[in-house]
């Protein structure tokens, strides 16, 4: 199949947007009358900011408060920033307000859901399961695949229960965690078949791209047809353990390879920076499977127990994935890269949790940069709230796509047949 040179362009989502995650705030009292008898003052309003400010601003609020944060989610209908502080802490409380955050109190400390997650790793390591903080719950949310029953279940069901129910919840899922590759048109190799994520440059200005790392572990070099010559070589690849991403270069290195995700039907989107991930962001996947599809951020630091082994630091959604998107673009509508695609459970027909790579790790695993290096911030380029990497509000608009940018080349240039292309999405079952 041959694809041709598509030009950038500014485009917008057709539809209603991806999925908006109702986050239920509690507004922070006003504060106590002063010994003096003076009225009190009346808490601030909280700043209406984009997900990546509202990441931003949680991140800063955070150091400033130290333990007595825990955690903090985005509320996508009123475009503001929910912090949990621990307990009665009023001046914790107060900190958070002046910084333009909605406030609420809750039980458990980021140290004490950490602790949690500790245990359920010493106690309930067994494939088929996963588990991520939830801010909006103030929980550990523990999900249990198809695969889980018997005295496995009854393992991992005690170990949430001696939690307690104020500290974790479990829940079945439908499907099976995977990272399974699968055949089709992305990039392949050692019989494997996976996606291109993100173009980036290393630190000496040579291209390569990021993918998952199942699949850098799966082959040293990747091809952008299936029995095609080399187009890459894998240079740095963690699966499983500390994330699940490779870094793969190009071996032309004259090749041109713009952070850009084509999103199908002559539509691109330009990655700008890279930014974290907040609970409550609308995010976008791209896949060679199931083309283009959204959903939200669910949970944060998460461990999944997949079959190849166990894979921590992940981000946890509701987006959709199947055989063939592994190593995908996650990314948001402005142009921020955020994760590449892991694995998870079902399919685009019944849902399912889909994991993914933060990439800001992966970047700074592997010293590379991707668009103009920024990191999503109030003042950087992509985590504004006038969004200097994206366009109007949109990023892509159909199902599917090729995902190639080019004359056919797998990695920027007008040479062969294929599909490398920027940000097409690929491998396992969910993964």
């Amino acid at each position: 199949m041959s694809h041709k040179r598509i030009p950038k362009r500014k485009i917008v989502f057709a539809g209603g947007g991806a999925a908006a995650v109702v986050a239920a705030a509690i507004l922070l009292p006003q504060a106590n009358a002063s010994q003096g008898g003076s009225d009190p003052s009346p808490a601030p309003a909280p700043k209406t900011l984009s997900a990546l400010s509202a990441g931003d601003l949680a991140s800063r609020i955070a150091e400033r408060l130290g333990p007595a944060f825990a955690g903090a989610y985005y509320d996508t209908d009123k475009r503001q920033v929910t912090v949990n502080v621990v307990g009665d802490d009023n001046d914790a409380r107060a900190e958070a307000a002046r910084a333009g955050a909605v406030v609420r109190s809750v039980k458990n400390s980021t140290a004490q859901l950490k602790s949690a997650a500790l245990t359920l790793q010493r106690q309930a390591t067994i494939p088929g399961t996963a588990w991520a903080v939830d801010p909006r719950t103030n929980q550990i949310q523990v999900t249990a695949d198809r695969t889980v029953t018997g005295d496995k279940w009854d393992r991992i069901e005690s170990t949430v229960e001696s939690l307690g129910a104020d500290t974790a919840r479990i829940k079945k899922s439908a499907g099976v965690f995977k990272t399974v590759a699968a055949g089709g048109d992305a990039i392949f190799g050692g019989g494997a078949r996976c996606s291109l994520g993100f173009n980036v440059v290393d630190g000496n200005g040579a291209p390569g791209f990021l993918t998952a790392g199942h699949c850098g572990v799966a082959a040293a070099e990747w091809s952008d047809a299936a029995g095609g010559a080399p187009v890459g070589t894998v240079q740095q690849a963690t699966f499983p353990g500390d994330g699940d991403f490779a870094f793969v270069s190009y071996d032309d290195a004259t090749t041109e390879a713009p952070s850009t995700v084509d999103t199908g039907d002559g539509q691109t989107v330009a990655i700008t920076g890279a930014a974290e991930a907040t609970v409550g962001q609308a995010v976008i996947r791209m896949g060679s499977t199931t083309g283009l599809n959204d959903g939200s951020v669910t949970g944060l630091d998460a461990t999944v127990n997949y079959a190849e082994g166990t894979v921590t630091g992940l981000i946890q959604t509701d987006v959709c994935a199947e055989p063939g998107d592994s190593g995908g673009p996650l990314f948001t509508a402005d142009g921020s890269a955020i994760g590449l695609t892991s694995g998870g459970s079902g399919d685009c027909t019944v849902g399912g949790e889909t994991f993914f790579q933060p990439v800001t790790t992966a970047l700074a695993a592997a010293g590379a940069q991707i668009g103009d290096g920024s990191v999503g911030n109030d003042g950087g380029a992509v985590g504004n709230d006038g969004g200097a990497a994206g366009n109007d509000g949109g990023a892509a608009g159909n199902d599917g796509g090729e995902a190639v940018g080019n004359d056919g080349g797998a990695v920027g240039n007008d040479a062969g047949e294929g599909a490398v292309g920027y940000g097409e999405s690929s491998p396992s079952e969910n993964g």
